[in-house]
């Protein structure tokens, strides 16, 4: 299961499904759920992701969840033809609405442990910050499977070097969080007992921004990408006119909480 908890301006989500914290089908429709409450709620600035225990942050799908049983042919009719009433024991399932859905609020991953295939994808999908304890494992397995394509949906070329994208999703290993840290995966290797801390501490200073800053800036950075470099500076000259012609004077939080 999640838990989806909140303390002030910062969400938490928690992936708490003992001993290794994978995910059910079930698990990921409440993930999109969880998400859309997370973008929906005002009072939200920003979140934070990690897993339940020290053992995993999370190792992956859960590959001994039933499933129904499906001829070829409703298997690719299925593909073609999706549904958002589908079952949530339907695999792929509920994953897809995770991955597509918009998102223009910052959240901060916090990785102890195992983080193996769909807990690797959703980590650095999910996530814009993202912190390892010292004894956090990152890791692709699927290839060794015939199972491709997360490079894709990642996108994990914009986010690392080619070369360290290929390394991962091709030889299928297993790297340490300091390894991770120079392949640019996560930002900061830190002691496990220093890893919610961390995070919360940078929710918290994000938190303190102005919320159209934050917004302002997430949507213009993802859309730059799929933009010419005019496109580009066209539309964060837009954005940030908009936002400047409304925003308010009263400085950030921890400005007002510094002076009083």
């Amino acid at each position: 299961m999640l838990k989806y908890e909140k303390s002030g301006h910062i969400a938490t989500i928690t992936i708490d499904n003992p001993p290794v914290n994978v995910f059910t089908p079930a698990m990921h429709k409440q993930m999109f759920e969880v998400l859309q409450e997370f973008v929906a709620d005002r009072e939200v600035r920003c979140g934070i992701l990690t897993g339940a225990g020290e053992r995993s942050f999370c190792a992956g799908d859960d590959i001994k969840s039933k499933r129904p049983d499906r001829t070829r042919e409703e298997i690719v009719d299925r593909h073609l033809n999706p549904s958002r009433s589908f079952d949530t024991q339907e695999y792929p399932g509920w994953e897809h609405e995770v991955m597509t859905l918009a998102r223009y609020k910052p959240i901060v991953g916090a990785a102890n442990g195992y983080c193996f295939g769909q807990g690797f994808i959703y980590f650095n999908l999910l996530t814009d910050i993202r912190y390892a304890a010292s004894n956090a494992v990152f890791g692709m397995p699927e290839i060794a499977y015939g199972m491709g394509g997360a490079g894709a949906a990642l996108s994990l070329g914009r986010m690392i070097p080619h070369t360290a994208a290929m390394e991962l999703l091709l030889l299928g290993g297993k790297i340490d969080a300091e390894e991770a840290a120079r392949m640019f995966l996560v930002n900061k290797v830190v002691a496990p007992e220093d890893l919610l801390s961390t995070a919360q501490a940078a929710a918290e200073r994000i938190a303190s921004h102005p919320p159209l800053g934050i917004r302002v800036e997430m949507e213009s950075y993802q859309r730059s990408f799929d933009m010419s470099r005019a496109d580009a500076m066209a539309t964060a000259g837009h954005m940030y006119r908009l936002a400047r012609s409304v925003q308010s004077t009263q400085p950030p939080l921890a400005d007002k909480e510094a002076a009083e």
